[in-house]
């Protein structure tokens, strides 16, 4: 009997941090006896009187919110990092180690809309988020001690969103994050071999074999990695190579931002829910030299498996030994294919 990839049991190799992910075809096979439902959203007003994001209101720390009317910044009343902590660490016997960690840590409201998301916004709208996207990685790496930013975004309830106001997070730190280790290792090996960025080498090959691409344009393409650990995974990638989003042109900032509302559509539209995810960038290191490997990509985590309320739970096997899922990346590439771009609430 040969082996096939989309019937047998195989790990994958996710080529950015070295680690492996089971797959396990063949259980798709058994039967699900467990929830298949849609939750019926809840309606969102356009403004929240309640809602400490929205324009004018109060904010938890007593802060008034300016009568914002496009996307707005501020820093985090509640950040997990601040900038005063004093330097210091702890070693003992090599067992109990700890050292002290310090950085900025921004909120961004997408729009002064309470109720919508970043697929039911214009693309006009969404460039304008880039664009501030782009301000703030230049405003943050200007402070020296500064060694990563990370951008990124927690939508829905299962995610651990604490606010329903669409809306994303930076933080900066002053140490580079344990999974940049990994990536930032990964590129630079292939980098030092091949002499070419590792991601611009992959994106060539999803062009090639056409089975896992979702969507592209001219400048970005959205695939579910061929390594995918969640169902649904998807990962945007620059077709130019760049270290950062400050990088990204006039046009590469519209393309951007009509990638990501094609992606996130299609992520609404697969289960008729607002779809859940933790999603970021992943960029070069700043105030570190140069990193000629470092590739611009986008990660997108989303937790649904089978429907609207079904969640993926990474428990036993995950917990203890490594990533597993049942569906594969080809598989769950034709489910995002299929899907319309126009958002399902706007046919309704």
């Amino acid at each position: 009997m040969a082996f096939v990839l989309e019937n047998d049991p195989h790990r994958r190799l996710n080529i950015l941090t070295g680690e492996w992910v089971l797959v396990s075809p063949h259980r798709n096979k058994r039967p699900w006896q467990g929830k298949v439902e849609k939750p019926s959203d809840t309606v969102k007003l356009a403004y929240d009187e309640k809602c400490y994001l929205c324009p004018t209101n109060a904010r938890m720390d007593g802060t008034i919110n300016p009568d914002y009317q496009g996307p707005y910044t501020f820093t985090n009343d509640f950040s997990s990092l601040l900038t005063n902590t004093p330097d210091g660490k702890l070693n003992v016997a090599d067992l109990l180690q700890a050292e002290s960690q310090k950085g900025i840590c921004k909120v961004i409201c997408f729009s002064p809309r309470h109720d919508l998301t970043l697929p039911q916004m214009s693309i006009g709208n969404i460039a304008k988020v880039v664009t501030l996207w782009q301000d703030i990685f230049t405003e943050l790496q200007q402070h020296e001690w500064i060694k990563y930013i990370q951008m990124f975004e927690n939508k829905g309830e299962i995610m651990g969103c604490s606010n329903p106001h669409p809306h994303g997070q930076v933080w900066s730190l002053n140490s580079l994050p344990a999974e940049l280790q990994k990536e930032t290792e990964s590129q630079k090996k292939y980098y030092s071999k091949h002499g070419k960025s590792l991601l611009g080498a992959y994106l060539l090959l999803e062009q090639a074999q056409q089975e896992r691409i979702i969507c592209e344009n001219e400048h970005f393409i959205a695939v579910v990695p061929f390594w995918a650990t969640w169902p649904f995974e998807a990962m945007l990638i620059s077709k130019r190579q760049v270290q950062n989003v400050t990088q990204f042109t006039d046009k590469e900032k519209l393309a951007l931002a009509e990638i990501l509302k094609r992606l996130l559509t299609r992520y609404d539209n697969l289960f008729q829910t607002s779809f859940p995810y933790s999603g970021g960038m992943h960029q070069a290191p700043v105030n570190d030299g140069e990193h000629p490997e470092w590739h611009w990509h986008m990660h997108f985590y989303p937790p649904l498996l089978r429907s609207a309320s079904v969640k993926k739970f990474m428990v036993g096997y995950e917990m203890l030994a490594n990533a597993q899922r049942d569906i594969t990346a080809e598989s769950a590439a034709k489910r995002l294919q299929e899907q319309s771009e126009v958002h399902y609430l706007e046919v309704l």
